[in-house]
């Protein structure tokens, strides 16, 4: 195994091919699952940790105030929706100095993680990620000093990990999406076709690609590694482009596949109009766009403020719009306070008319007389 690190086996696991319509373990248990850390709140911070990735510039001059740190809190919901087994898992740690205690490196600054994890052909994948990966960045050699180099190994340290495994299912698969914050720093890291959203001040914010194999990118990857894009699936098996774990897919280690566990980055520096993060599995994104999401979670979020109920309520909203997979949602809020009303300026209008139309009114007006 690779790192020498033994896996963990998730209870219920399986073993088994995977295809897109083939058999899957039923998980006969609870239809809502949920895996969140302590929702403990980051009072202060003592430094500020600058990534070393490209930077996405959503900053203006005017919208940063000297001394702004966000605050974490956050909510998470998970549902076995229409299907008859749950294969998502997810993780909440709003305070990693907390969650980590003090035999970890260093951390930066005061962080935060949140991972959504979509399993299939099983749960063995997606259970092991979610139990494995936040570890495996904070042992990494280049963590805290290169955090992206950190993560994307990651990755790939859990995809080689369920490749030299003998207790877990090598052909179960799962995408990942993780959020890494370090003070003002969200680092998104994404392999598959979860997403992240920031709400900024009402407009939504794509952090993340929908790596589906009909993306033009993706699909030109794809044939440039021998592979092929059949019916939007991969070499007519998989729906996703990337994804840890599906050894069945990938063949032999070390052996180059089309199907990749490397994930793609994007690094935002947060300011105060930013004033929360939604990640969602496929099943959310389906049915709803990424506006939609972030305009009703805003709405709720100033009703009650309760970053927990507004991850229900995307989740039954999906349902009444019949998304037909497993759901799970996370809203992560960057401040104590709900978001402020956007004071819309009102504009003076001056209704005027020219002389030509002028003249054409009289003459209709004295035709009618």
């Amino acid at each position: 195994m690779s790192g020498g690190v033994e896996p963990e086996t998730p209870p219920g696991s399986s073993s088994g091919g995977s295809t897109p319509v083939g058999g899957k373990p039923p998980r006969h248990h609870l239809t809502s699952i949920r895996h969140c850390a302590s929702s403990a709140r980051i009072a202060a911070a003592t430094a500020e940790f600058d990534l070393g990735a490209g930077t996405l510039s959503l900053i203006s001059p005017t919208d940063i105030r000297p001394g702004f740190l966000p605050v974490f809190r956050s909510g998470s919901c998970a549902d076995i929706g229409t299907k008859s087994y749950m294969e998502d898992e997810h993780v909440c740690v709003d305070n990693l100095i907390e969650h980590l205690g003090v035999r970890t490196p260093v951390i930066p600054a005061p962080g935060a993680f949140y991972g959504v994890f979509d399993g299939h052909g099983g749960t063995d994948a997606a259970c092991f990620v979610r139990k494995n990966l936040l570890r495996f960045i904070i042992e990494d050699g280049h963590f805290p000093s290169s955090i992206e180099k950190a993560i994307r190994s990651a990755f790939v340290r859990a995809d080689h990990a369920i490749a030299d495994s003998h207790s877990l299912d090598r052909n179960s698969g799962t995408t990942a999406l993780t959020a890494l914050i370090f003070g003002r720093t969200l680092l998104v890291a994404n392999a598959g076709d979860c997403r992240a959203v920031l709400g900024k001040r009402g407009r939504a914010v794509e952090l993340s690609r929908d790596h589906k194999p009909s993306c033009r990118s993706e699909k030109i990857r794809i044939e440039n590694l021998g592979g092929t894009v059949f019916d939007g699936y991969l070499n007519g098996q998989l729906s996703v482009a990337r994804a840890i774990g599906d050894w069945h897919v990938k063949g032999s280690k070390g052996s180059i596949s089309p199907l990749t566990a490397e994930p793609e980055f994007q690094e935002v520096r947060l300011t105060e109009e930013d004033e929360f993060l939604i990640i969602g599995c496929d099943g959310l994104w389906d049915v709803m766009t990424s506006q939609c999401a972030v305009t009703m979670v805003r709405k709720e979020l100033m009703t009650h403020n309760d970053p927990e109920r507004c991850s229900q309520e995307l989740v039954q909203e999906a349902l009444r719009r019949n998304s037909c997979d497993n759901l799970t949602v996370l809203v992560v809020c960057f401040s104590s306070d709900p978001p402020p009303q956007i004071e819309v300026p009102r504009f003076r209008v001056r209704r005027s008319i020219s002389m030509e139309g002028l003249h054409m009114l009289k003459g209709a007006l004295d035709s009618n007389a």
